[in-house]
């Protein structure tokens, strides 16, 4: 199994947190905050169709706690 990050532009990542149960709570500006039911919380930028930085996106699969699986 390899470890590298996928290349995830917002769009991609909001159709996987959705997949997942989170919901939109919120906007200021380009920021979306996505919510969980039991509380696990991100920020996505939304930035057109520009690719994640790979470090944003870690945060974000940290923060969903979520596997890198499910952004394949």
């Amino acid at each position: 199994m390899s470890h590298r990050y996928p290349v995830c532009s917002a769009k991609d990542v909001v159709k996987v947190l959705r997949r997942h149960g989170f919901l939109l709570a919120g906007q200021s500006g380009s920021h979306q905050k996505w919510r969980h039911a039991n509380g696990r919380q991100v920020i996505v930028a939304m930035h057109g169709s520009k690719p994640i930085p790979i470090g944003t996106l870690k945060s974000i699969i940290e923060g969903s706690g979520l596997l890198l699986e499910d952004f394949r």
